[in-house]
Parts: structure tokens; C-alpha cells; sequence
């Protein structure tokens, strides 16, 4: 497998031919859930022709022979041949009927720990990122979009810079302006320095107090039926305890590694494009329309990408830079700084979120009443309006909550201000999980009943759910003493078609500093291909969702984000780091879950759970740092 050499699939070809490829996006924790059968019937196909290839070469019936560790073998007669001796032939075959694929019991290589065969490139720096991207007579320009999402453009004074070294132009671009010069610290310091006048707009007078308050009220309605079962009224009509509680979560950005980069070649009927994206076809239509070509004469030349989240699947800096390209009618690269990566971003939505539950005497619910206010990434993407007010990113986690009750409803309130939104790692599930595994806690608690022995009970009849949670206790050292200043908190969510479960050891000092000691996380996906780089992605899940629920926040004042690098948007070190211990309990049949995403959306809540099990105060808000933890 180490000498394989992995090449981008064409979005061109893909388009050209009929969408040969199906989706070539990566996103959804889809990867492997859409490609899974279309890569198996490719496998077993290329093995069969060289079969057949091989067969005919010998003059043997192809059920004599075996394909294994690139060789095709004849054992009867002592003959092989490397698949590369065959593929020639091989590609000249025509087969009466394609194999069928295996079955998860004839697997020989799915399930086996492989390395990733990137590893080297990523880290002797011989990866090509899109940011690495270099032509011939490529110029660089940096970017200013308006501070404020919605506002336009007045002037700029190209003459103030016009004589500075390398510069060589400025022009506007959606949603702002753009400086060229013959390399990128030239283009961005002159940038700086050119005076620019923005229209803001209405919106330049909005600011983060203001949406937490409509935040609130829209959970007053008017709400659409996000979904649910039995009776409600009657659920709640005699509870014997009434518990209720009001989560709210903040903008987050994507803050990827590597800024937003995009390096364009208009050519009049043609127009290149080098970048790392998640979605080619999506890349392929922003630089058709933005250089006035048919997409079919667009050719995308994927890269690595440092980071996604979500974010690059909407192509915003590849749409300035065929622009420029094509004002210049030569190659261009743009590069957004990291403040400007930060300020212009497409966030994860804000959101406010009220749950109730009516309980028996024992504590078991008779009912489940959820209401979220959140932003509709449907309508902020321009896809036009949410079906019957209702997306399903606002209610995943919520209308399918797994716990056990009378009956349940879910309210919604698609609430959209002038800060764009899209998806971010597990979308919806990212807020929802966080409120529902908090309330589930304080649920617990107000029935006097142990979190995991209060989950297990409510998952009765759900053996998958009941297997991760069983596995979670004792390898998470459930009910184990801990020092004092130490608790563990508990949360489970399914995602994706994947259900995870963590515990996480959290200490907090005396002055309220929070320290994320250990995480312990089980997961059921189904089935593994490559349990070394599942393991990979539960790990990054994690530390993603530890980044947002420690200290991620993305504030507006005046219109405009605050925030701008790692100093006002931190994003995790090493020393944040705890360890993490990531258990398989596979469930199989038909259950093929994603790996990207669900990781994700229990560490918030496990942690904000670890942290009452040491304090005694909710989180109810995000991120715990603004939260008051000292003693």
C-alpha cells in the first residue's frame, strides 16, 4: 500500500462525462459513507479484468487464478505477474458482468490499520498546499472585504499606494477590494495603507447584546414543528417535577490552519484554478460564473488543504481571484490574511436553546419539550427558504433525541441576522448535543439518580446506544474515586449515522482555570475500514469541539467581527491537550457511519457536565471561559 500514489479526481472529467465520480465532495462525514461501494465495485472490478488479463496471457480458466499483494498467481503452474505487467491488457478487457463486491466477512484488507501514505509529504514539507501554489507570471493581491457583512464598497485611493515597490494594481472584487502586487507582503501592507471607504449599511449598528436578546425572544415564537411524538399537553399537564433550562451558544469560526487561498488563470475561454477545496464541483461553478465561461471549459487543480471544518466548500476568495485574473489576464493568487480569514468567515450559526422535561416521581420524563433559535444555513447559502420553516441542521440532535419518554416536541425559530452562516464540524449537532447532554444531566440530578444509571435507562430498547455507553463507563472509569478537584462528566449523541460517547476528567483550580485532563471516547460507525485513521479523526473531532467549548466566541460590535487572529480566537495547544483514549464497539449489519463529525458535539457537554461534578454551577452558556468557576 506504501507505493501507492493517490491523484486527484478531475471535476472537469467528472462533469464532462456525466458525474463519473458521483459526489466528489468531502462533507456531511460522508467520505467514506458515499465512496464506500463506488471505490469496492471499482476495486473488484480492476481485479477481476486482471484476472482475466492474466488468464488469457497463460491460456487458463480465470478461476484458476488469484489476485493478492499485486501479483496475479496461477499456483498450478507456478506463473504470476505484478499487476503492472497486466494493466495494459487488463484495461482492453470487457467483462460479461461486473463482480459483485464482498461482504464485510470476506474482507481481507478492510479493517487493518495502514498508515497514511501523506504522512511523509506532510511532514518533510514536500505537500503542496494551494497556499504553495507558484506560476509563471503569477502576481499576488490581498483582500479587504467589507467589515461588515451586507456593506458595499464607496471608494479607494489607488493613488496613495500607486508608487510603493511591486504594486501593480487595485480594484474591486465581491465584497471588497483587492490590491495586486508582485508578491503578497507588498500586496497586503499596501493594502493597509490605502485609504478605503465603506457603505456598513443598517447592519453597522447591531451588535452582540443585541442578537443574544432576539435570540431569547424568538424562542417565544412564532414556532414551526420540528417534529416529535405523542402527547405533549398531556405529558406536561401534572408532572411531579418540572425541569427547565436555557442554553446559548455563540458564532464560531472555522479558524483553519491555512488561510483561505485561491490562485486563478483566466484565459479568456479557459480558466484554471489551484486551490484546497472540499467541494471541486463547488469550485468548478463560483469560477464558470465569476469568469464568464461554461463550467465544462473550468479545470480545478486540487491540493492539500490545511483544514476545512466546512468552510472550504463555498469558494468565496477562489470568486476574487478569477476576478482579478481576469481584469489582469494573467495568473493570479489571493490570499486572505488570518484576520481576514477570521472576520470573513460563514460561521457556525448562533443559537439559543430552551429545553423542558416533565417528570414522574422517579424521575423518568413523561415528556421532552425542546426550542431552538438558530441561524438558517439554507437561507444565509442563498438555497432558498427552509421547508415549512424548518432545516434539518436546526433540529438534528433534537427531533431525533434517543431518550425515552411519553412524548416529545421540538419547536423551531430559523432566525437570521446579517452575519453569514454555513456548515461547521457537525453542524447542528454541534449546539444540540451540548444542550441536550446538559439537560439530560440536570435531569439526572434533579431525579437524585446517577448520570450513566439515568442514560442507561432511558435507552432501553437501544442496544447500540446501550453497548457505547456500557463500554464508555467502564473504560472511562465510571464511579472511580478522583482527586479532589476533579470530576468526570458524561455525554453520548449520534451523528451521522455514528454514535459517540465520552467522558471527560476535568479539573478546575481555585481561581477557576479549567484543565481537560482526559477524554475517554467510544464509538459505534458500524464498521471500520482503517481503524488507525478513525482513530486520527475522533481524536481531531475531539480537540476541535475542546477549541470551541474552552474558548470559542466570535463576537460582533458595531456591525463587524472582533476578533481577528489566535490572540482574540484561540485556538488549542499542545498543553490543552489531554489524552485521549478512543474505543471501537462495532455494531456492524448495514451501518456504515461517518468518523469526520460526530467526534464533535459530546465533548462540550461532557466537559461542561465534568465541570458541575467538581463546582456545582451549570454551564449553560459557551465558551467556559467566560463563565465564573473560582471559588
Amino acid at each position: 500500500f506504501a507505493k501507492v500514489k493517490v491523484e486527484y479526481a478531475s471535476a472537469n472529467r467528472n462533469l464532462v462525462d456525466g458525474n463519473v465520480y458521483q459526489s466528489m465532495g468531502t462533507g456531511g462525514s460522508r467520505s467514506v459513507r458515499s465512496s464506500r461501494v463506488f471505490l469496492q465495485q471499482a476495486g473488484a472490478s480492476a481485479r477481476a479484468r486482471l484476472v482475466a488479463a492474466a488468464a488469457a496471457r497463460w491460456g487458463v480458466e480465470p478461476a484458476a487464478c488469484v489476485a493478492s499483494k499485486g501479483m496475479v498467481r496461477h499456483d498450478a503452474s507456478g506463473r504470476s505477474s505484478a499487476f503492472g505487467e497486466l494493466a495494459a491488457d487488463a484495461a482492453k478487457v470487457t467483462l460479461a458482468a461486473e463482480p459483485a463486491i464482498k461482504t464485510p466477512g470476506q474482507f481481507k484488507l478492510i479493517g487493518q490499520e495502514v498508515k497514511r501514505i501523506d504522512t511523509t509529504l506532510k511532514s518533510t514539507g514536500t505537500a503542496r498546499f494551494g497556499i504553495d501554489t507558484r506560476l509563471p507570471g503569477m502576481a499576488f493581491a490581498a483582500v479587504a472585504n467589507c467589515p461588515v457583512f451586507g456593506g458595499k464598497l464607496k471608494s479607494y485611493d489607488f493613488s496613495a499606494i500607486s508608487k510603493r515597490r511591486g504594486i501593480i494594481a487595485a480594484m474591486p472584487v465581491t465584497n471588497g477590494v483587492a490590491v495586486v502586487a508582485d508578491n503578497f507582503w507588498r500586496a497586503k501592507e499596501a493594502l493597509l495603507a490605502m485609504p478605503v471607504e465603506w457603505d456598513f449599511g443598517p447592519a453597522g449598528s447591531t451588535d452582540s447584546a443585541q442578537f443574544a436578546a432576539e435570540y431569547r425572544a424568538a424562542l417565544d415564537g412564532p414556532l414551526a414543528d420540528g417534529g416529535g411524538h405523542g402527547d405533549s399537553h398531556a405529558a406536561f399537564a401534572q408532572p411531579a417535577k418540572l425541569v427547565e433550562a436555557l442554553y446559548e451558544v455563540p458564532y464560531l469560526a472555522h479558524a483553519p490552519m491555512e488561510p483561505l487561498n485561491a490562485t486563478a488563470h483566466w484565459q479568456g475561454d479557459r480558466v484554471d484554478v489551484w486551490m484546497g477545496t472540499q467541494a471541486p464541483e463547488s469550485a468548478l461553478a463560483f469560477a464558470a460564473k465569476a469568469g464568464g465561461v461554461d463550467p465544462k471549459a473550468v479545470f480545478v487543480h486540487n491540493c492539500f488543504l490545511g483544514g476545512g471544518f466546512g468552510r472550504r466548500a463555498v469558494n468565496d476568495e477562489l470568486t476574487q481571484a478569477v476576478e482579478v485574473s481576469k481584469a489582469l489576464k494573467r495568473p493570479i493568487k489571493v490570499i486572505w490574511t488570518r484576520e481576514e480569514d477570521v472576520r470573513s468567515d460563514r460561521y457556525r450559526p448562533q443559537a439559543a436553546l430552551r429545553m423542558r422535561a416533565a417528570l414522574r416521581e422517579d424521575g423518568a420524563p413523561t415528556g421532552f419539550d425542546f426550542t431552538t433559535a438558530v441561524g438558517s444555513i439554507t437561507r444565509s447559502l442563498g438555497w432558498g427558504k427552509a421547508q415549512n420553516g424548518v432545516e434539518p441542521q436546526a433540529i438534528e440532535g433534537l427531533a431525533n433525541c434517543p431518550y425515552r419518554s411519553d412524548a416529545l416536541k421540538v419547536g423551531v425559530n430559523l432566525k437570521n441576522t446579517h452575519v453569514p452562516v454555513m456548515f461547521w464540524r457537525s453542524v447542528g449537532s454541534s449546539q444540540n448535543a451540548f444542550a441536550v447532554e446538559s439537560f439530560i444531566d440536570e435531569c439526572a440530578h434533579a431525579a437524585k439518580r446517577d448520570p450513566v444509571e439515568y442514560r442507561r435507562a432511558l435507552l432501553e430498547g437501544k442496544p447500540d446506544f446501550l453497548a457505547v455507553l456500557n463500554t464508555l463507563a467502564d473504560k472511562g472509569d465510571w464511579g472511580k474515586p478522583l482527586p479532589k478537584g476533579v470530576g468526570r462528566g458524561v455525554a453520548i449523541h449520534e451523528a451521522f449515522g455514528t454514535i459517540v460517547g465520552e467522558i471527560a476528567e476535568v479539573a478546575v483550580s481555585k481561581s477557576g482555570e479549567v484543565k481537560v485532563q482526559r477524554v475517554v471516547a467510544c464509538v459505534d460507525c458500524g464498521h471500520l475500514v482503517n481503524p488507525l485513521t478513525a482513530t486520527m479523526q475522533i481524536e481531531s473531532a475531539v480537540m476541535y469541539g475542546l477549541t470551541a467549548a474552552l474558548f470559542g466566541e466570535i463576537t460582533i460590535k458595531q456591525g463587524r467581527v472582533e476578533q481577528g487572529n489566535f490572540d482574540a480566537y484561540p485556538i488549542a495547544r499542545m498543553s490543552d491537550a489531554p489524552l485521549i483514549e478512543t474505543h471501537f464497539v462495532l455494531s456492524g449489519g448495514d451501518k456504515w457511519g461517518g468518523l469526520g463529525e460526530p467526534g464533535t458535539p459530546p465533548i462540550a457537554p461532557a466537559i461542561a457536565n465534568a465541570v458541575f461534578a467538581v463546582t456545582g454551577k451549570r454551564i449553560r452558556s459557551l465558551p467556559l471561559r467566560n463563565a465564573s468557576l473560582g471559588v
